[in-house]
């Protein structure tokens, strides 16, 4: 079934379009309890509780990128709904260069406040050397999990959210049989897992860059100049998903900085197990609010009230 965003939707046609989205979030959740299964079994508990000791700051990061994308894909769905092609374009355009621009500068800002961070939070010497390794590495290929996430959004609004679907499946599992290579075959720890995780995300990256660059469909890169009004008003409107990731961040961190105290590295590792729960929880509410921004975008854009109340 080919739906478009500028479709009349029934419950089915809806829930059939959101489903993909829902899927490649969850699927997204699960790079981190991959790499923390292959670490547990096979690395060590302290290893473990140290990678999810310094994920939430990762999150954080990473957070940004469901920020521009959900916030970009509303208005550029908006703008095609007003019949406005080369405009939308443009504002796609922007919104990809904004992202590369802010993941850039949060790569080099992380990198150089994550010992900090460990240190602040009364992480023991043995876990700071480890988080810091672990999430060196995996933080410098932020600009690639920030494109991700931007390109979940965007090939919703293009109507190709299956096709981000089949990306995000293959990126899942490359992480996992890279995850087996380089931590049971190599043997490279920490190591293997950040690495393996950072060339899972750079797929659906590289997917979408390389889709939008020569696609001829309507949403497509194109010459722009700079809007920062525009790119203003998408950040604040994606601010919403930004805080759902930013409260579960901190949600993790007071966790961790409680069972640390308490129960040392193992009771780390304990609560971490649960929250990988609330991780493919996330990845539903947020892949339901990337499948429904397109249309709601769209429709307001065409001003077609009825259809807008009734998807309401």
């Amino acid at each position: 079934m080919n739906i478009k965003i500028s479709d009349h939707f029934t419950y089915k046609k809806l829930f059939t379009f959101v489903l993909p989205p829902v899927f490649m979030m969850i699927l997204t959740s699960i790079y981190g309890v991959i790499d923390g299964y292959f670490i547990s079994n096979f690395v060590g508990k302290t290893q473990f509780a140290a990678i999810n000791f310094i994920y939430p700051f990762i999150m954080i990061l990473g957070g940004t990128g469901f920020m521009i994308g959900t916030g970009g894909t509303a208005l550029v769905a908006k703008t095609l709904g007003e019949g406005n092609e080369k405009r939308a374009n443009e504002l796609f355009t922007i919104m990809i260069k904004f992202c590369i621009l802010l993941g850039i500068i949060l790569t080099v800002s992380g990198i150089l406040l994550i010992r900090p961070i460990c240190i602040l939070l009364k992480a023991t010497e043995e876990m700071t050397d480890f988080c810091v390794i672990y999430g060196s590495i995996v933080i410098s290929f932020t600009t690639f999990f920030m494109l991700q996430s931007n390109f979940h959004s965007f090939f919703s609004a293009a109507e190709k959210q299956r096709m981000g679907l089949v990306v995000t499946i293959i990126a899942g599992c490359a992480n996992a049989a890279l995850d087996a290579l380089f931590i049971v075959v190599f043997d490279w720890g920490l190591v293997g897992a950040a690495l393996a995780t950072g060339i899972g995300q750079c797929i659906p990256a590289v997917a979408g860059v390389v889709f939008f660059l020569f696609t001829k469909k309507e949403l497509r890169f194109t010459r722009c100049g700079f809007y920062p009004k525009e790119t203003a008003k998408a950040a604040f409107n994606g601010s919403s998903e930004m805080v759902t990731e930013l409260s579960t961040a901190i949600i993790t961190f007071l966790f961790n900085i409680i069972l640390l105290r308490l129960a040392g590295e193992h009771g780390v590792a304990a609560i971490t197990i649960l929250l990988y729960g609330e991780f493919l929880f996330n990845g539903f509410y947020l892949g339901f609010a990337i499948g429904i921004s397109p249309i709601i975008g769209f429709q307001y854009g065409a001003q077609n009230r009825h259809e807008l109340r009734r998807l309401y």
